[in-house]
């Protein structure tokens, strides 16, 4: 089930209905790659050099927006000097006056990018080009693809159990069934604009999911593996972020709870993941799951 649209003659001039419905704004570019960057002098260089070599060969169109959320090394320095090294790449760099905190950056990215797409790209170089092809690959076949990491060298076995559980508690609370929900997935760069969260913290990506999986949002699994670059205990567990993460919480809750009383529970589709792609070609019988 689709939203119709029908479009008198005059505004046939300057509206096209595909457009709307795909959330199209004049994109220039299939996806727009948000960089983020604090304090990230040691890898900027190498994130930006991974992200163009993934690209090669895919056929896509893209410009990166960089967000330097107040660093105090040399990493502004180095972006600009990258930027006079590389004219022909579509680059934006936003130097914060003040620290702004990696959401808000995230969804300021959306605005300033002009990509039909839009995914995040951590500063450290923490992915290798083969898990950002892997993303990219399935690009237009569902209007969401959300990476999972089944493999991350040297993360802690302590931020293990935490991602875990808190992956468990959005997935009772939603009814969804997601492996993860903090990870890096590709939006439609319309949605993130349109349906951006008021929370600034540690669970606002799993605010977004659960809205747009209860719009009916389609969806694509994908699972990755990672590299911790940075030693050091996690941040998830400070007060803020828990606080944070209690808001996102009981807002998922609740729309879950006001849907079913409005009975808007639709629910949203998931196509072929790369497990169920393998299991089709033996023969055997696929249904889509639908989350509601």
């Amino acid at each position: 089930m689709r939203d119709q649209f029908t479009l008198s003659s005059a505004a046939g001039r300057f509206h096209n209905a595909d457009d709307i419905l795909s959330g199209n704004m004049g994109d220039r570019f299939d996806i727009t790659f948000f960089v983020s960057c604090y304090n990230e002098g040691e890898f900027i260089i190498a994130t930006l050099d991974t992200v163009q070599n993934a690209m090669i060969g895919l056929g896509l169109t893209y410009d990166i927006v960089i967000i330097d959320d107040g660093s105090k090394d040399r990493s502004p320095e180095l972006i600009r000097n990258y930027i006079a090294a590389h004219p022909d790449i579509n680059i934006v760099f936003r130097q914060n006056a003040m620290n702004k905190g990696w959401a808000q950056n995230y969804i300021d990215s959306t605005f300033i990018g002009k990509g039909r797409y839009h995914r995040a790209i951590c500063g450290d170089n923490s992915e290798m080009e083969s898990t950002i092809r892997s993303v990219l690959r399935p690009l237009g076949e569902a209007d969401i693809i959300i990476p999972y990491y089944v493999e991350v060298e040297h993360k802690r076995f302590v931020r293990h159990v935490v991602s875990t559980a808190y992956t468990s508690i959005v997935n009772l609370l939603s009814g969804n069934s997601l492996h993860y929900y903090n990870g890096l997935p590709i939006h439609r760069r319309y949605n993130v604009m349109r349906w951006h969260p008021d929370t600034r913290g540690f669970g606002f990506q799993a605010y977004i999911l659960c809205l747009l999986l209860g719009q009916g949002a389609t969806f694509k699994e994908v699972a990755l593996s990672a590299t911790e670059r940075r030693a050091g205990s996690s941040n998830a567990l400070t007060w803020r972020n828990l606080l944070s993460v209690a808001h996102t919480l009981t807002e998922i809750l609740l729309r879950r709870m006001s849907n079913r009383i409005h009975g808007r529970v639709n629910g949203s589709l998931a196509v072929s993941s790369d497990h169920e792609a393998d299991m089709a070609r033996t023969g055997m019988d696929i249904d889509p799951k639908r989350i509601g």
